[in-house]
């Protein structure tokens, strides 16, 4: 066996708008450490909008493109998301940040009533039918709810406190059909039918080094069902 390829999913750049640039970091420095190739992929389409980060709010009137703005991540090596081919590649990880709930899918603005864009549809069921497997960090485990019904995840804890601000997610995925099954940050949680691998990331107020680690755990079992 070769060296492994992941296809990495981004969703632009900056945790309100687009993919958490610190989870994106762990997860290539992870698959950099396991020896296994990244292959960076955005839709290049329109964000949903700008969110000025000094701030929080939304900016008026001014566009960015989903591509173009993950390509700020990858140092430039990012594809367009029409181009994955499940073939040529061994596992598939889309990290987390409100992109995924606002470009990825419309679980920001619609909850569990959302719809996820055709691309990332389209390749999550690639990649299961294909029995490659999934891993999905902080609140990208809402897209195998959606996509792949009763599966296993885990977005952390369900009882919402100062350390879990987003458990509501939790309560929503177990009314999508999921079974959802606690977890601290440093943990991860394997649906070993759906090959599916999660862990909280950013959905914990936790240090940066325990997202950091528990990421590593997640690629690192991905890596391993590949």
């Amino acid at each position: 066996m070769g060296q492994k390829k992941v296809a990495v999913i981004l969703s632009g750049c900056g945790v309100y708008d687009g993919s958490e640039v610190h989870e994106v970091s762990a997860v290539m420095v992870h698959l950099s450490r396991e020896g296994a190739q990244a292959e960076l992929f955005a839709p290049n389409v329109p964000q949903k909008h700008v969110v000025n980060h000094a701030t929080g709010q939304p900016t008026e009137k001014e566009e960015r493109n989903i591509l173009e703005e993950s390509a700020r991540i990858g140092r430039g090596n990012v594809k367009d998301l029409e181009l994955l081919n499940v073939k040529d590649l061994d596992a598939l990880i889309i990290p987390g940040g409100f992109g995924v709930a606002k470009n990825l899918c419309s679980w920001a603005s619609e909850g569990k009533d959302c719809s996820v864009s055709k691309g990332v549809e389209g390749a999550i069921r690639a990649f299961h039918a294909a029995g490659k497997p999934l891993g999905l960090c902080c609140i990208a485990p809402v897209l195998a709810a959606k996509v792949l019904p009763g599966c296993e995840v885990t977005v952390g804890h369900d009882a919402e406190c100062e350390t879990w601000p987003y458990a509501q997610t939790a309560q929503a995925l177990k009314e999508l059909g999921c079974k959802h099954v606690n977890r601290n940050v440093g943990e991860i949680h394997v649906d070993p039918k759906h090959k599916l691998v999660t862990t909280s990331a950013f959905m914990c107020n936790a240090p940066v080094h325990e997202i950091h680690d528990g990421i590593g755990k997640m690629v690192r079992e991905v890596l391993k069902m590949a």
